[in-house]
């Protein structure tokens, strides 16, 4: 496992700093989970997904229980097997981040031991959920966090989820500690946020978590996405990042274009949640089944999944028969 030490975490080389995005890579994937016919966790097709996603090189990194993985419907003990499989089955071959953040601190503190104890390369923690925290608790958390930790800390800012948004200000504050090393934000909520936030705290790594908003966020100085429809479109995710970073922006915009009717179908009948599109696209993508989501997300109608399958077939990334 490559690991990465506080003094690591950026460093001046020929005059570019070189951060954690020059380990985890310009797309991180966080990983869905399967589940099987009675809704336990799939192991043996955990370890499939992870083979296609690796071998068709749709990712530079993998993130396991994220959102994608549906960490919020896992109870601690799955979380704590989800990690404990998923370093199983990649062996060293690309960095793993676990997702360690839960509604209290008392259990992000336990699940980001276990990450740091099994040997994961970071972490990424999402501000806590459905208790609507200050900012001012949020900072008493994130702080809490990286004191507890030697591991790199990606925080993880999704407020269309947790119902609050670390504001730039508490960001700058939080990454004081030497192991806050970046941040996932939703973009799409905060076009441009990813700029308030490299004002305050110009050393971190600023990933979108919107897959339709990539290219405006590496446009503010952004590094790469964590992204949930590499599943099924990775390696051309990579390509317009790559493109955009070479000064290829009409190459890289022209990508934009062309992926955005996939991202749009991610939401389509009025989802706001993508996750049983995402699971749907990479099952036909790839032909491997992961089964239905947790409830109470529900699969695709017909109409949805029909509409799914004509935007990859357009992109030539359907299996045929399905």
């Amino acid at each position: 496992m490559i690991r990465i030490s506080q003094g690591a975490v950026r460093t001046s080389f020929g005059g570019v700093a070189v951060g954690i995005e020059q380990r985890l890579g310009d797309v991180i994937l966080p990983l869905l989970t399967p589940f099987d016919a009675s809704g336990e966790i799939d192991v043996p097709t955990l370890g499939g997904v992870i083979e296609y996603v690796l071998a068709h090189r749709l990712c530079d990194s993998l993130l396991t229980a994220g959102t994608t993985g549906e960490f919020y419907a896992l109870s601690f003990k799955e979380r704590t097997r989800l990690f404990e499989q998923t370093l199983n089955v990649v062996r060293n071959r690309v960095p793993l981040v676990a997702g360690t953040g839960a509604v209290t601190t008392r259990d992000t503190l336990r699940l980001t031991e276990q990450a740091e104890r099994l040997g994961y390369d970071a972490v990424a923690v999402i501000a806590p959920y459905y208790s609507r925290p200050t900012q001012e608790e949020l900072y008493e958390h994130f702080t809490a966090v990286a004191r507890a930790t030697r591991l790199p800390i990606i925080v993880y800012n999704i407020p269309l989820f947790t119902g609050v948004n670390v504001m730039p200000e508490t960001l700058g504050r939080i990454a004081e500690q030497p192991n806050i090393v970046g941040v996932k934000d939703q973009a799409g909520a905060n076009p441009v946020q990813a700029s308030d936030y490299l004002r305050v705290a110009p050393h971190l790594a600023v990933y979108s978590g919107d897959d339709a908003m990539t290219l405006q966020v590496l446009a503010q100085g952004g590094v790469g996405v964590v992204s949930g429809g590499a599943h099924a479109l990775g390696d051309l995710i990579r390509e317009m990042i790559r493109r955009f970073k070479a000064g290829d922006v009409r190459g890289a915009t022209d990508l934009h274009h062309r992926m955005m009717p996939f991202h749009r179908a991610l939401g389509a009948g009025g989802r706001v949640n993508p996750i049983p599109a995402i699971r749907e696209a990479f099952s036909l993508a790839s032909g491997i089944d992961v089964g239905p989501p947790r409830r109470p997300l529900l699969p695709l109608r017909d109409e949805e999944r029909s509409r799914l399958r004509s935007v990859l077939s357009q992109l030539e990334r359907m299996q045929v028969g399905r």
